[in-house]
């Protein structure tokens, strides 16, 4: 499965920049130099001026990861992982199908935290799992009368190239000639 998570951004050497800017802010280097050097915009050079002026390097330091924190840390995800490797039958499911609603009783059950089923989704690409098909076909499934239903009624249901192009028919073709 291909992941589209964007790519995760290097706080720590975003901060780096920040600081290696007020170093050479201290020196007396200008903005356009130093955005130059860091290639970087010159606005953000000229925020990260107005902060360090204010408040000197300290002015700089990172706010930190962005976003709200996940409900579920890594030791619960473990705990969830470990318990999909074990399978749906011994969670109490009835067949061998990991379903999204399952996923989320399951999630519920071990966590105490709820997902919609659609959430879910994002935290089994986050695990490494993927959709799969069943191994197996239906146990319904007749091949015998799948064969005889494309023998027999395949050929009267099919459209003919002919029948298929509108309004052609082989009387209309005689009758226009």
């Amino acid at each position: 499965m291909i992941k589209t998570r964007a790519p995760q951004r290097d706080l720590e050497g975003m901060e780096a920049r920040r600081k290696r800017a007020a170093k050479l802010f201290a020196k007396g280097v200008t903005q356009a130099d130093v955005a130059r050097e860091l290639e970087v915009s010159r606005q953000s050079v000229s925020r990260w001026h107005e902060a360090w002026s204010r408040g000197g390097t300290t002015a700089l330091k990172g706010a930190g990861r962005a976003g709200r924190r996940p409900l579920l840390d890594r030791a619960d995800l473990a705990t969830v992982e470990k318990a999909l490797r074990r399978g749906p039958r011994v969670s109490g499911f009835a067949t061998e199908i990991w379903t999204l609603p399952r996923i989320t009783e399951l999630i519920a059950t071990l966590t105490g935290v709820t997902y919609h089923p659609g959430h879910v989704w994002r935290i089994m690409g986050q695990l490494g799992w993927s959709p799969q098909r069943p191994a197996r076909r239906a146990l319904e499934r007749n091949d015998d009368a799948i064969d005889e239903w494309v023998a027999t009624r395949w050929a009267q249901v099919k459209k003919t190239p002919v029948a298929a192009t509108r309004g052609w028919s082989s009387k209309t073709n005689q009758a226009s000639r």
